[in-house]
């Protein structure tokens, strides 16, 4: 009996040390980093922070939120002042080809197309395609407000936006020399407005997925992959997630609608939800996305590898890893990271303790 005893404290010690350890994040087919493009002068120390800190950790996937933070030909009209050359984002594509990183960059669509009290490139030149033109932007932005305005949506049923947001698309993406594309497409407050001539009354969750599909046969046609944020997919109200994490205007239903082929970018910053599982048992291929919290992440790091392991054969692809975020531009987090920058209020949850606790070298 004693050597029973000894036997299962000695099996039970094992097992709580292989907990201990650090989770095998090399097994996830992705292993990724979100974060703002780099501005042109910061290039160098974002290519510098690519080899010495993703490479080393076996991060395999970059997506750079570039928005208008690059010299666009096609419509030069919406470049952000000093945006990236051509040339500069050949530089990233080297280094990342390098390394074997998979780049991926970001222009938002549908939804944030404005922030705060500013309202962003494609519907400051393009007003004719906002989806709520009567909601005018305030000179102080504050939240709750009267219009329910966190940020503007274009109208994704105007007969003239979807030209020049997929020129946009397949500029980028020819850029980057990339085999995906993330488009966003969170936080979408305003649609199918009943205001809007072309789609009040129209069901919320049939538009959204209307421009899913529209993105994705898009891209369908380069053989490039969509990817987008999971919010809109859940709903708020059943899962008391809230406006943010999920949809409180009924899109949550699209994700019936929606085609099973685009990677689902499912964040939460607050909680570990294990909303993975939803999305996978939708039949969607999926990745979880924390944010500052290194405790949380650490859990969801640990959701997404039990997931794997106990799926069937059907499921067990469709969990596909971890992304991590950041939300700040890339200068500031780096100032973060290595310390140079302002001291934070809250030295535990950051971006950058966050992103240790979860890439290990």
């Amino acid at each position: 009996m004693k050597k029973l005893l000894a036997l299962f404290l000695l099996v039970c010690s094992s097992i709580s040390f292989s907990y201990a350890k650090p989770l095998p994040l090399d097994t996830l087919p992705v292993r990724g980093f979100c974060i703002a493009a780099p501005r042109a002068d910061g290039l160098l120390p974002f290519l510098k922070f690519i080899e010495t800190e993703l490479a080393p950790r076996h991060v395999n996937t970059l997506v750079l939120r570039v928005d208008f933070n690059y010299q666009f030909k096609s419509h030069p009209e919406l470049r952000d002042p000093a945006g990236l050359t051509e040339q500069q984002v050949k530089q990233l594509v080297q280094v990342c080809r390098k390394y074997n990183i998979r780049l991926i960059p970001q222009i938002n669509l549908l939804g944030h197309q404005s922030w705060a009290g500013t309202t962003t490139n494609l519907l400051k030149i393009y007003p004719d395609f906002d989806e709520t033109p009567w909601v005018k932007m305030p000179v102080k932005y504050e939240w709750p407000n009267p219009d329910g305005l966190y940020c503007k949506s274009y109208c994704p049923l105007h007969p003239g936006v979807h030209k020049i947001v997929f020129e946009l698309v397949d500029e980028i993406c020819d850029a980057f020399e990339s085999t995906a594309f993330h488009a966003g497409m969170d936080e979408v407050f305003y649609i199918g407005e009943e205001k809007c001539p072309r789609c009040g009354g129209k069901d919320k969750a049939e538009l959204f997925a209307g421009e899913v599909w529209s993105i994705r046969n898009h891209l369908a046609q380069k053989g490039r992959e969509l990817w987008i944020w999971g919010d809109r997919l859940l709903d708020g109200k059943t899962t008391g997630l809230g406006a943010w994490e999920a949809s409180m205007n009924n899109t949550h239903r699209a994700v019936d609608l929606v085609p099973r082929d685009i990677m689902i970018c499912d964040w939460h910053y607050e909680r570990p939800d294990k909303t993975p599982v939803y999305f996978a048992m939708k039949g969607l291929s999926v990745i979880t996305c924390p944010w500052r919290m290194p405790e949380n992440a650490k859990l969801q790091l640990k959701d997404m590898y039990d997931y794997r392991v106990a799926a069937t054969k059907e499921m067990k692809p469709r969990f596909q890893g971890m992304m991590q975020t950041v939300w700040s531009d890339a200068g500031s987090f780096l100032a973060e990271f290595y310390g140079t920058g302002k001291p934070q209020k809250d030295t535990v949850n950051t971006s950058a303790n966050c992103f240790r606790a979860i890439f290990t070298r």
